[in-house]
């Protein structure tokens, strides 16, 4: 099994800041729309937010790219291509495998900005853009998935399964360690130096069970295999992704 960390919505470089937590539920905003797309942060009902934390650069009734799709009924739909997805494929991830998706906010108090966990997908299927059939594309189409409006890559793949986003900012779901720089993480104690893509620099992996994460990159996968206490620690996120 993997787990692919995977980072997503607003920071300084895409869409101009963090995301916010309001009255204590992180609301992830997806990126402005680099085309292909029919759904504006208005539709979603993040006009106000999202104005609030580009410092009005982004106006609601702009597109936005809203990938990864939450749906009301569990699943979610996550596209990826190009390198990213090139990354992803080199690494084998697939169906039975999890993307925890992360990103950066900012404390609904202090205005902290750092780095937490915001939901989560287990892919039950891959579908390959190039070559699904046309009645999936236009299922697909129907419910505004931006890959699907429009290929963006060759290789343009949608993952699709069970997924949901936390209903509140949990202290477990925080990566950021407290008082420190969004990218410095308090990691897992079963992730070991090496064991994310990306970060095979050994001066990333510090004392006290903290990772200097990456600044750029978008897909940091873990092979954990058949070991239990990564299943112990997803388990732990999904529970608290789905708590109140």
């Amino acid at each position: 099994m993997r787990i692919v960390f995977s980072r997503k919505g607003f920071d300084s470089a895409a869409g101009g800041g963090a995301s916010p937590i309001i009255d204590g539920k992180p609301i992830s905003l997806p990126i402005p729309s680099g085309g292909h797309s029919c759904t504006t942060w208005d539709d979603l009902g993040l006009g106000e937010h999202v104005r609030a934390a580009s410092k009005e650069r982004h106006a609601g009734s702009d597109h936005c790219h809203h990938d990864p799709m939450f749906a009301a009924s569990g699943e979610c739909l996550f596209g990826q291509c190009g390198a990213a997805q090139t990354h992803l494929a080199n690494r084998g991830v697939g169906a039975g495998d999890w993307f925890v998706f992360f990103g950066l906010f900012r404390e609904e108090r202090t205005g902290e900005p750092h780095h937490r966990i915001f939901g989560y997908l287990r892919v039950r299927e891959m579908i390959d853009l190039c070559n699904c059939s046309s009645e999936v594309r236009d299922e697909l189409v129907a419910m505004g998935h931006p890959h699907a409006l429009g290929m963006h890559a060759r290789n343009d793949v949608i993952y699709r399964g069970e997924g949901r986003t936390a209903r509140a900012d949990h202290d477990s779901l925080r990566l950021t360690v407290p008082g420190g720089p969004p990218s410095l993480w308090k990691r897992p104690g079963w992730l070991k130096p090496g064991g994310l893509s990306y970060h095979d620099r050994a001066d990333r992996w510090l004392p006290g069970n903290r990772l200097q994460a990456v600044a750029r990159g978008q897909e940091f996968v873990a092979d954990v295999g058949k070991r239990e206490a990564p299943r112990r620690w997803l388990a732990d996120i999904v529970e608290a992704i789905l708590s109140h």
